[in-house]
């Protein structure tokens, strides 16, 4: 085992490895259920825990009557609903019934924002003499104000990280103790109560209340401290790594509220796997009176066991204990420990101790449809089991910071996480967006600390994220906010202050953002890319702007640009309907923001994007846009509603996309085989391309039982067998891979699917010209060569088109599209009799204009055709028909501009072939 060894805590230097610290610990959470009395932690561990989760009651503002204070322990609560926690009263985003998500349809949904009020009735509690207590809350959106007894205990702004308020004094020891909650996940506007609580923007709904676990605890008057940001109080990293020795130093804040000092002892033990102790030591002190008592010791490991990432997360238990003078157990912390070295170089990327990993993996909300945020240790378990069958290394846990669960699985599974707060697109409420007010300057490193210290101790965590997107500008999308016209701020002042405090908070791990804009193209970027020693960029070509392969050509540049700084690409994808699909992902254009986001064409856009980023080393990190669909607001688009579309996974975790099989073939060394297409069951032409995603050496293809042939070590594990006649009714294709076993044997692995093709279309072609996305009784663009796709709509980004009025309107639709240009149709026919239909509108050009010929298997059969002439207006039907017969190789249909005419570009809205006798 080498590996570089880290000298000291030193600050990071560009232009070299950029090294991120080792290890740590926190305070162990609570088993699931774990209900402990008012005694339970007076033994060993100094702590007594109990989970307040049943009993609550719970009621929205808007619901009560104002001339009471909720807040009063003599409030009549008796008639608001129970509820248990984790709680949210918020469900949003639902899909339509033809996408088939199982309960998406009709399902009771809530998008209010305000403020909503809990209400615990908890046992009286007689603290014994130096003894104090604490309520702890893991989460509280987006504002928290909390009561015991009436007792204003504390406001907590801030919707994503833990806090904690004393309770000792408010406790009663008589009669029931009264806890009240109230939150507020109100929209922050200027002047209003949650005006500088971050985030003020996002591509993401903000739930409320009381979504991720609340507990009492119990803590003798000396302990490890409990008012440092949500943290344990202890805190450790691994300093150096040799051949047979790991150096781990350790920091305890400690706290006493006695009334003098007193003699103790801080006590470090680590454990291996099987319990043995493997270091310990023993730091004798004096507690001083009061807060922020710090006390270091060291850890030395003889022939330490490496956390190596996915390859081996190897964990080590560490164990804090603080005694008294008489060896008495006062506090323990314990957490599982990795010993790891992480690095990030400008041409090497990611290194988990000295060894380069290629990271590869996905971005993560915390929400699903059954539980919105509320989630439960189990949810959170099954979204991390999905993402590592998809054979991720990493997640980047947006856009804000996540719960304890997803960084525990982490550290077990080995997977790398960057952190983020919700620093997201917007800094100030000001519509010219000037420097960020003090306020929200506040509330952001507030977060940032929070983020830190409580998730320090994570083996798993690598990088923290203090700001996405706030390169927006004018930019920003209609649906997070309008900007201004005027040049914009310019954020890096608040993001070089936030880098500064995470670097003095952490300086072993980078600080880093996500970018939107450099180098898109978009007006009036402020680059803020600088301000970070490690970089990220959000990159949507394909679907935003640009081409797909684009993207490889944009990092060189950057890389080019800023040798010396890491680069990565923190977000890439596409929307993908279940419903919706298209037979040629190139047929016509997506709409960004509306309905036809057909699932074709997002894998169409991460077969082209992943191949590119995977041949450049230099990437630190690639993590795609996202592993769910999960809940936003404002979006109509695709097959659903409030419902952010680009997850490889349905919003209720159940189907996965094609594109979720495209990325198991790349990541996993699981067998993986998929045949496309699934969901797009009624086939619109009788002739098309089979593709499946596999890893496997070979695969074979079998269509209605006939053997097509093996294809082995397909180009960027896809497998394509082109041009697979489809028989008239049902179809069943079936892939098989064939894998080695481990025996030297054959493992064979099957996917099969079915479609169906009416008899109507089994000798016939219905195509929409220009469209991705078919309109009825149609299929999509195909079996073009040349030309693009056009449209006499005008199109609107992130809006619905302005649409053109057309004559007829019942064939509205399919005549706004159109393939223009000098182009060809090849439609696979068999041999017959045929008689073809060709539709025409002209969309702008006057008489004499656009005129072009057309022939059938070179044989010309429309000559110099002016729409506009024959038509007598723009945007009014012209219809063409003739007969021709095909002898067996198909039919060619050439689109040739005339000469001289000044829009030299001939054009058809649909083609209709179909056997004429």
């Amino acid at each position: 085992m080498k590996t570089n060894t880290l000298a000291g805590l030193a600050p990071i230097v560009l232009g070299v490895p950029l090294v991120l610290g080792v290890g740590p610990v926190q305070a162990r959470a609570p088993g699931p259920g774990m209900q402990l009395g008012a005694d339970a932690g007076l033994h060993a561990s100094g702590r007594a825990v109990t989970q307040l989760a049943t009993g609550w009651r719970f009621r929205k503002a808007s619901e009560l009557d104002t001339s009471a204070d909720p807040s009063s322990p003599d409030f009549d609560a008796s008639g608001w609903a129970a509820v248990a926690v984790p709680h949210t009263w918020n469900r949003i985003g639902t899909y339509e019934a033809a996408a088939g998500v199982p309960g998406a349809v009709n399902r009771e949904l809530d998008d209010y924002r305000g403020v909503g009020w809990y209400r615990l009735e908890l046992p009286a509690r007689a603290l014994a003499p130096g003894r104090r207590a604490w309520l702890e809350f893991d989460a509280a959106s987006r504002t928290a104000d909390v009561w015991l007894n009436g007792v204003h205990l504390g406001r907590h702004e801030g919707g994503f990280s833990r806090f904690r308020f004393e309770a000792t004094a408010a406790l009663r020891a008589e009669g029931p103790n009264v806890l009240t909650v109230k939150v507020d996940n109100t929209d922050p506007a200027p002047g209003n109560a949650t005006a500088n609580t971050l985030p003020l923007a996002g591509d993401f709904f903000v739930q409320g209340g009381l979504y991720r676990p609340v507990r009492l605890i119990e803590t003798a008057d000396a302990h490890f401290a409990m008012r440092d940001f949500g943290g344990p109080g202890v805190y450790a990293q691994t300093t150096a790594i040799a051949d047979d020795r790991a150096r781990i130093e350790v920091l305890a804040r400690l706290s006493n509220a006695r009334a003098d000092r007193a003699k103790a002892a801080l006590e470090l033990e680590l454990r291996d796997r099987a319990g043995k102790l493997d270091a310990r030591v023993r730091r004798p002190l004096e507690l001083a009176v009061g807060e922020g008592q710090e006390v270091r010791a060291a850890l030395d490991v003889a022939d330490p066991h490496l956390w190596q990432g996915v390859e081996d997360p190897y964990l080590y238990t560490l164990v804090a204990r603080l005694r008294d003078g008489a060896g008495n157990v006062l506090d323990t912390v314990e957490q599982d420990f990795g010993i790891r070295q992480f690095a990030i170089d400008p041409d090497k990327g990611f290194l988990i101790n000295g060894r380069p990993v290629r990271l590869q993996g996905v971005g993560l909300h915390q929400d699903t449809m059954a539980h919105g945020w509320a989630l439960t240790r189990a949810d959170v378990a099954r979204q991390i089991d999905t993402i590592r069958d998809m054979g991720a290394n990493t997640v980047r846990l947006t856009h804000y910071q996540h719960g304890q669960p997803v960084h525990e699985l982490a550290d077990k599974y080995g997977l790398v996480v960057w952190d983020e707060i919700a620093l997201v697109t917007a800094w100030s409420l000001d519509p010219e967006a000037g420097p960020a007010p003090a306020g929200i300057v506040a509330n952001a490193r507030q977060q940032l600390t929070e983020l830190i210290r409580q998730n320090y101790n994570h083996a798993s965590v690598a990088v923290w994220g203090v700001a996405n997107e706030v390169d927006f500008g004018p930019n920003r999308p209609e649906f997070l906010g309008r900007g201004n016209s005027a040049d914009p701020a310019d954020p890096t002042p608040l993001v070089e202050e936030l880098v500064s405090l995470a670097q003095a908070e952490d300086p072993l791990r980078a600080p880093t953002l996500a970018t939107c804009c450099e180098g898109t193209g978009m007006p009036k970027v402020p680059e803020v890319a600088d301000a970070v020693p490690v970089s990220a960029g959000n990159r949507y070509f394909g679907w935003y702007y640009g081409k797909p392969a684009f993207v490889g050509g944009h990092f060189d540049a950057l890389h080019a640009a800023r040798p010396d700084q890491p680069q990565a690409i923190s977000e890439y994808g596409a929307g993908a309907a279940f419903s919706i699909h298209t037979d040629n992902p190139q047929g016509g254009p997506h709409d960004m923001g509306g309905r036809d986001q057909p699932e074709e064409y997002a894998s169409w856009v991460h077969e082209q994007t992943w191949p590119e980023l995977a041949k450049r080393p230099y990437l630190w990190g690639r993590w795609l846009w996202n592993s769910f669909d999960f809940a936003t607001v404002t979006r109509k688009e695709g097959d659903s509603t409030d419902i952010n579309t680009k997850g490889l996974v349905s919003y209720d975790g159940a189907i996965r996309k094609d594109a979720f099989y495209y990325y198991r073939a790349q990541w996993s060394d699981a067998p993986t085989v998929h045949v496309t297409g699934r969901r797009y069951r009624q086939r619109a032409y009788p002739v098309t391309d089979v593709r499946v995603y596999s890893n496997a050496p070979s695969v074979t293809l079998r269509v209605n039982g006939e053997d097509l042939g093996a294809k082995g070590d397909c180009p960027n594990r896809v497998c394509v067998w082109p041009g697979v006649r489809l028989a008239s009714g049902a179809n069943r294709i079936e892939a098989t891979g064939h894998f080695a076993d481990a025996a030297g044997g054959t493992q064979d692995v099957t996917d099969a699917i079915d479609w169906q093709l009416d008899t109507s279309r089994a000798h016939a072609f219905f195509i929409d010209a220009g469209a991705l996305v078919a309109s009825s009784g149609y299929g999509s663009d195909a079996f073009f060569k040349g030309g693009e796709a056009g449209t006499a709509d005008t199109p609107r980004r992130g809006r619905p088109p302005l649409r053109a009025e057309i004559a007829p309107a019942e064939q509205r639709d399919a005549l706004a599209r159109f393939r223009k240009g000098d182009f060809t149709y090849h439609l696979p026919l068999t041999r017959g009799h045929y008689r073809v239909t060709l539709r025409f509108i002209e969309p702008e050009a006057a008489p004499g204009e656009r005129r072009f010929d057309v022939s059938a298997n070179a044989a010309r059969v429309l000559s110099s055709l002016d729409i506009a002439a024959e038509a007598g207006a723009t945007n009014r039907l012209l219809a063409r028909s003739f007969e021709v017969d095909v002898a067996g190789e198909g039919l060619d249909l050439a689109f040739t501009p005339s000469a001289g005419a000044t829009k030299p570009e001939a054009l058809v809205s649909t083609i209709e072939v179909e056997r004429a006798r």
